[in-house]
């Protein structure tokens, strides 16, 4: 953890965040928060079909004092360097990234114009929030494939580069309600100097500096394999199932911190 972080926020959502007008929607009104009355620029480059997702959220943020929503969507990779699409996050207090495929993000805004803009944005103190694949796309390694709801296998797994918001993790979302946890050990077991985060759909963990804060209705669930004293990955055949000692889970609740750096959980203030 020796790199420095950037100095703006990430809110980094499980998925399924609650976006009914009627409803509490706390972790929209924590986006809200941080943009201040500002710019609020909706990504819906995830999705190969984006009809619908910002109708969504306008409707969602729209008595949450957000100054102004808009969209930003690239059909394909061309389009990541256009002065319009560029222009869009031009004073954006905030970048929200919704749900969809985290390979399409990675792939038409990678080291892109749009990408460079983000990273400005958040260098600058501002906010990156992400949703879903919007969330595991922060990391500088995300995963993108691997079976869910059972013991996870050596060859089951598929990762590749992300935008690198956050280092030293990797994320998994939708977790608990899809039974991810195997193959965020698995992915883990690869390289045990990341720490893996499993947050729950209606949830999310906001980064800031070398902290993480937990918000929402379920868990976050911190994996850290540093003591690890056995793993099979590199003897087992790819069928077989993964075996790994020593391995230390947190599970962290609403208001529950978490130190990057000293790799120890905190919890929530009484």
């Amino acid at each position: 953890m020796s790199e420095k972080r950037g100095s703006g926020s990430l809110i980094i959502i499980g998925g399924g965040e609650d976006r009914d007008p009627r409803g509490r929607r706390v972790i929209l009104r924590e986006v809200a928060r941080r943009v201040r009355g500002g710019k609020l620029v909706l990504a819906t480059v995830a999705s190969h079909q984006p009809e619908g997702y910002f109708d969504d959220y306008e409707k969602a943020f729209a008595d949450l004092e957000v100054g102004e929503l808009v969209e930003l969507y690239v059909e394909d990779r061309a389009e990541a360097g256009d002065r319009d699409k560029l222009q869009v996050l031009d004073d954006a207090a905030a970048v929200f990234f919704s749900g969809g495929d985290q390979l399409r993000i990675t792939s038409q805004i990678g080291d892109s114009g749009i990408e460079a803009k983000v990273r400005a944005l958040f260098e600058r103190g501002g906010t990156v929030a992400g949703t879903s694949a919007g969330a595991s796309v922060m990391s500088d390694v995300m995963l993108v494939r691997g079976t869910s709801g059972e013991t996870h296998r050596i060859g089951d797994l598929h990762m590749a580069p992300g935008l690198g918001l956050i280092r030293d993790v990797i994320i998994d979302q939708h977790f608990a309600e899809r039974g991810r946890f195997g193959r965020l050990i698995g992915a883990v077991a690869h390289n045990p100097r990341i720490l893996g985060i499993g947050i729950d759909e209606d949830t999310a963990a906001i980064a800031e500096g070398d902290s993480l804060e937990v918000i929402g209705s379920g868990a976050v669930y911190i994996v850290d394999g540093s003591r690890v004293s056995h793993c099979n990955l590199a003897e087992a055949e790819p069928d077989r199932v993964l075996s790994m000692h020593g391995v230390v889970v947190h599970v962290l609740g609403t208001g529950d911190r978490y130190d990057l750096a000293g790799r120890r959980p905190i919890p929530a203030a009484k």
